[in-house]
């Protein structure tokens, strides 16, 4: 994928290496374990990686109305259900029973113009129902809090350009429920398992309850 990081400002760099410099002073490791580290061919990605997982979890403290955006995708990048079809499966992912109905229902629709659009993560628990709810109580509260509904097509977007999920992670795409063939209500969720990476549908049921811990994606409201 390409590098999208972007430079930060040279008031906050200035901050940032103050930071580092104390850091360093204070490492208890001592001198000799710090220059094997600074000789660490990987030294600077590796340190931006850890920015960046620090960020990630400093993100997941904040109230969930102030969090910034856990992904942007870009949709209307493919015409149809089959043109996502077939990029999914170039690319290597797989396309559960479920999720392929609900691709061929006439409520899956693509939008007429390329558009980004700005996901959040959020837990039912962060939601305030830390023992689940059910989905209907779960859109009710994310609506009130400003956030959005997915159009569909973030499902398979969204398997798409999230080559780099990490194994045994599942997110459910809090979306208006599509019928399958057999007429039951699903939603999109994408996982990724020993399996391979999967774009799946889940019961979509405004009664059906889901844990505490279950994942959903909205779109930021503007």
């Amino acid at each position: 994928m390409p590098d999208q990081r972007t430079s930060v400002s040279d008031g906050l760099a200035r901050e940032l290496g103050r930071m580092v410099e104390d850091a360093a002073r204070n490492y208890r490791g001592g001198t000799k374990k710090a220059n094997l580290a600074k000789g660490h061919p990987n030294f600077v990605e590796r340190t931006y990686e850890l920015w960046d997982n620090l960020a990630a979890e400093q993100a997941l403290r904040l109230p969930i109305i102030e969090r910034p955006a856990w992904k942007t995708i870009k949709l209307g990048v493919h015409e149809n259900a089959d043109s996502y079809r077939q990029a999914l499966k170039k690319a290597g992912y797989e396309i559960g029973r479920r999720a392929n109905d609900m691709m061929g229902h006439p409520n899956f629709k693509i939008v007429a113009k390329s558009v980004d659009v700005e996901l959040v993560v959020v837990t039912v628990a962060e939601l305030g129902f830390p023992d689940g709810a059910t989905r209907k109580d779960i859109y009710e509260k994310a609506l009130s809090l400003g956030f959005q509904l997915c159009p569909p097509e973030v499902g398979p977007s969204l398997r798409l350009q999230y080559p780099d999920q990490p194994n045994g992670e599942w997110l459910l795409i809090g979306m208006e429920p599509i019928a399958d063939s057999g007429g039951a209500l699903f939603v999109f969720y994408v996982e990724h398992d020993d399996y391979g990476r999967w774009l799946y549908g889940h019961y979509g049921y405004p009664g059906y309850v889901w844990r505490g811990s279950s994942r959903w994606l909205f779109v930021r409201g503007k």
